[in-house]
């Protein structure tokens, strides 16, 4: 509400780091600037994770196999991604928003919305703070963030699009769906190929070409996702934003091999780095898990997944790793073993880090019991990898 007790109309924005990876890489090395980068793992496996702007004019992009980008463009530097680097960097990010607004929702590593309906009555208002924030995020981090601010986190979200790079773009209250008429329907995030495909077949090109038509004939048409176009055409979204953003659901890490690997104890060594892994964001999170899941892709692209539950929530490495190499012998056990391209190894049913200790817990005398110590232990190592690097230190399990 304003001051005077009437509603301000939304001023929904959505924040997008550009290029991010390629980003954060060239601030550490500012030699990279202005040549083409591509974010990945070289080699006849590799796929790019993060193309930039320079790499991209020669048809290099997102996901593309790392082969096929470097016949396109040889002459690209290929940077290995170093994901802790990146984490860090976007919690900076986040914190820099939410000193802008209380509300603001995290989507992704790199990309957020902030409501910034409330920040006064001055037709501006929006516009002024998100360009504060763009200039701060190029000060504080020596990167570009590309905003659209609209009424509506779907129009936000493909302005910002449309204003990279290093673009912010303000829709006029009201105007979100002249804005989207002139765009492709793929334009809109939940439009994917096949359904883009359907409404393509339909005639239906345009978002505006979709807003023209019957809400009761889209929904006829093509069902749920009929209706939900009805009212994104039109620049209809009532979704919040929700401070804190999506909850997490899973933590995981995985390696493909640039070689299959053949040997188990390798294998054991990999999940090793992946429970230290997993198990420093999880504490780094405040969450415990109460499974452990396991993913094997063997030689031939055959896939298995095993997990298991366990009595009560957990977040000590050791607890990860055990239970993910019980997985690992039980899975070789029952299906032989085979050459493996793909290991990784995820933490699911997140809950609050909270515990309760049973009787069979405490230690003989009153000590500290056993959990605790593995769990302070842990701690103190995760507080030696973040001043003195990720691998400065691991326990022997």
């Amino acid at each position: 509400m304003g001051r005077d007790g009437f509603s301000l109309p939304p001023r929904i924005a959505h924040f997008d780091l550009d290029s991010f990876f390629v980003a954060v890489e060239r601030v550490r090395d500012p030699g990279l600037r202005g040549l083409p980068v591509l974010i990945g793992y070289d080699g006849p496996r590799g796929v790019v994770s993060t193309a930039s702007y320079e790499a991209r004019v020669f048809g290099c992009r997102s996901a593309q196999p790392m082969a096929v980008a470097l016949r396109l463009c040889p002459q690209a530097v290929v940077v290995r991604p170093d994901h802790e680097a990146y984490m860090e960097v976007s919690g900076r990010f986040h914190a820099l928003l939410r000193e802008i607004s209380p509300v603001v929702e995290s989507a992704g590593i790199d990309e957020a919305y902030a409501d910034l309906t409330g920040l006064g009555l001055a037709p501006d208002a929006a516009r002024v703070a998100a360009e504060a924030l763009r200039t701060r995020v190029r000060r504080e981090l020596g990167i570009a963030v590309s905003v659209c601010i609209a009424g509506s986190k779907t129009t936000a979200k493909v302005g910002s699009d449309r204003a990279k790079p290093d673009g912010l773009i303000e829709v006029p209250v009201g105007g979100d769906a002249a804005f989207l008429a002139p765009l492709q329907i793929r334009d809109l995030p939940f439009v994917g190929p096949k359904f883009g495909e359907a409404l393509a077949r339909a005639g239906i090109r345009t978002i505006g070409q979709a807003a023209a038509l019957d809400p009761k004939y889209l929904a006829s048409r093509f069902g749920a996702g009929g209706e939900a176009l009805a009212d994104r055409a039109r620049g209809i979204d009532h979704a919040p934003v929700r401070a804190g953003g999506r909850e997490q659901k899973q933590i995981s890490r995985e390696s493909t091999f640039a070689t299959d690997i053949t040997d188990i104890a390798e294998l054991r060594r990999v999940l090793q780095r992946h429970a230290e892994r997993v198990g420093t964001d999880l504490r780094a999170h405040g969450k415990r898990a109460r499974t452990v899941s396991l993913k094997l892709r063997w030689l031939d692209f055959t896939t298995l997944s095993r997990s298991r539950t366990l009595d009560r929530p957990f977040q000590a490495t050791h607890v990860i790793l055990e239970t993910a190499r019980e997985l690992l012998d039980e899975t070789v056990a029952a299906e032989g073993f085979h050459p493996v391209r793909l290991i990784g190894l995820g933490v699911t049913n997140l809950v609050d880090d909270a515990m309760q200790l049973g009787l069979g817990d405490l230690a003989p005398g009153g000590g500290t019991p056993e959990v605790l110590r593995d769990e302070r232990l842990d701690h103190v190592l995760d507080d030696l990898r973040t001043r003195f690097g990720d691998h400065s230190v691991t326990r022997g399990l």
